[in-house]
């Protein structure tokens, strides 16, 4: 089969590979419909982080089930489904919680690179999510946002869970691309009166509006913090952190009223922090890997069916597999917010 492979930094084609096939009770194999470009997959085209020459790569897919293992019984060949970056078992103490992005299971493992013509999964049983009907039952829109039920949507849905996001409040979404763009979603969905996009593109930031934010902050830094409490008086009541950055989470941390919490889901780049900001105020931090399939059965596939909400908008540009290149430099170098792989 044909799949995208990691050369070097800067560089990532198509390259043929063996297709996956079964390996343990609990896999199935998936024909891929749609798969995108990530926000982290950026870190290792870019170098920022380290990954093997000739690793396939990718984690966000929807697609058609073909093969499953003697274990799965929760779909079947034939099923189109969403296959999340997430792994969750179902039924360890991380999963029965909500936190599936947290599985304790040892022998979930990993999936094989999404960007490509098939996938192995792991743990299918309980961690794919089954999508009513068959890909042509969509339409292309509704496709691209089914598709962001894999990552974006839901990470973004889990900075304003874990931020503690509730009906009435004001929230500060620091980030503007698909992840915290999916977090304006979030916070709306979650009932929030007021959402202030930290944004500095101004095609992002038409797009932040559409989703329902309702005030736009271009300053970074101490200007940045300076605008936001201009805007709400004593800060806001939760914190979304989609960037990672040092930077961003030491602005973060300073934007909320006192007893606010920062919902954290920017991958961290930095391992040094200063919880001193925290402690004089009382503001929370909590955040992490999202809880994809929790959210996804629980009200996000649902909201896109209905038409509630529509965040395949962040697909800007698409593209085919031979042309996966062009796919990571378009968001690389800004020219796309996210991009999808059409196949």
């Amino acid at each position: 089969m044909k799949a995208a492979i990691f050369v070097k930094p800067g560089q990532v084609e198509m390259q043929e590979v063996e297709k996956p096939t079964i390996q343990g009770p609990k896999d199935a194999v998936i024909k891929t419909v749609r798969a995108s470009v990530c926000g982290s997959d950026l870190w290792f085209y870019r170098g920022i982080s380290k990954r093997d020459g000739g690793s396939q790569v990718g984690h966000e897919a929807i697609g058609i089930v073909e093969e499953v293992g003697s274990e799965v019984s929760n779909v079947q060949p034939g099923d189109f489904v969403i296959a999340p970056f997430t792994h969750g078992c179902g039924h360890c103490q991380a999963c029965l919680a909500g936190f599936d992005g947290d599985c304790l299971d040892p022998d979930k493992g990993g999936s094989t690179g999404y960007q490509a013509e098939h996938i192995g999964f792991k743990n299918a049983d309980w961690a794919l999510v089954k999508i009513p009907g068959q890909p042509a039952d969509y339409s292309d829109d509704q496709l691209k946002s089914l598709m962001t039920l894999s990552d974006v949507m839901a990470t973004g849905y889990h900075a304003a869970a874990t931020a503690e996001v509730k009906e009435g409040d004001t929230v500060v979404v620091m980030g503007d691309g698909a992840v915290g763009l999916s977090g304006v979603i979030a916070a709306k969905l979650r009932g929030a009166k007021r959402i202030i996009l930290m944004s500095r593109h101004e095609d992002r930031q038409e797009l932040g509006k559409a989703f329902g934010a309702t005030d736009i902050v271009a300053e970074r830094d101490q200007a940045g913090i300076d605008k936001v409490m201009a805007l709400t008086g004593a800060g806001a009541d939760a914190i979304l952190e989609c960037v990672g950055s040092e930077q961003a989470v030491a602005t973060a941390v300073q934007l909320g009223r006192p007893g606010a919490v920062v919902g954290r889901v920017g991958i961290p780049q930095d391992p040094m922090m200063n919880t001193n900001n925290l402690f004089w105020k009382n503001i929370g931090l909590r955040g992490g890997i999202a809880a994809v399939t929790t959210y996804d059965r629980e009200l996000l596939l649902q909201a896109v069916l209905d038409g509630k909400i529509n965040p395949g908008q962040v697909f800007t540009k698409q593209f085919a597999l031979k042309d996966i290149q062009q796919a990571y430099e378009a968001m690389d170098q800004r020219e796309a917010i996210k991009s999808l792989i059409v196949f």
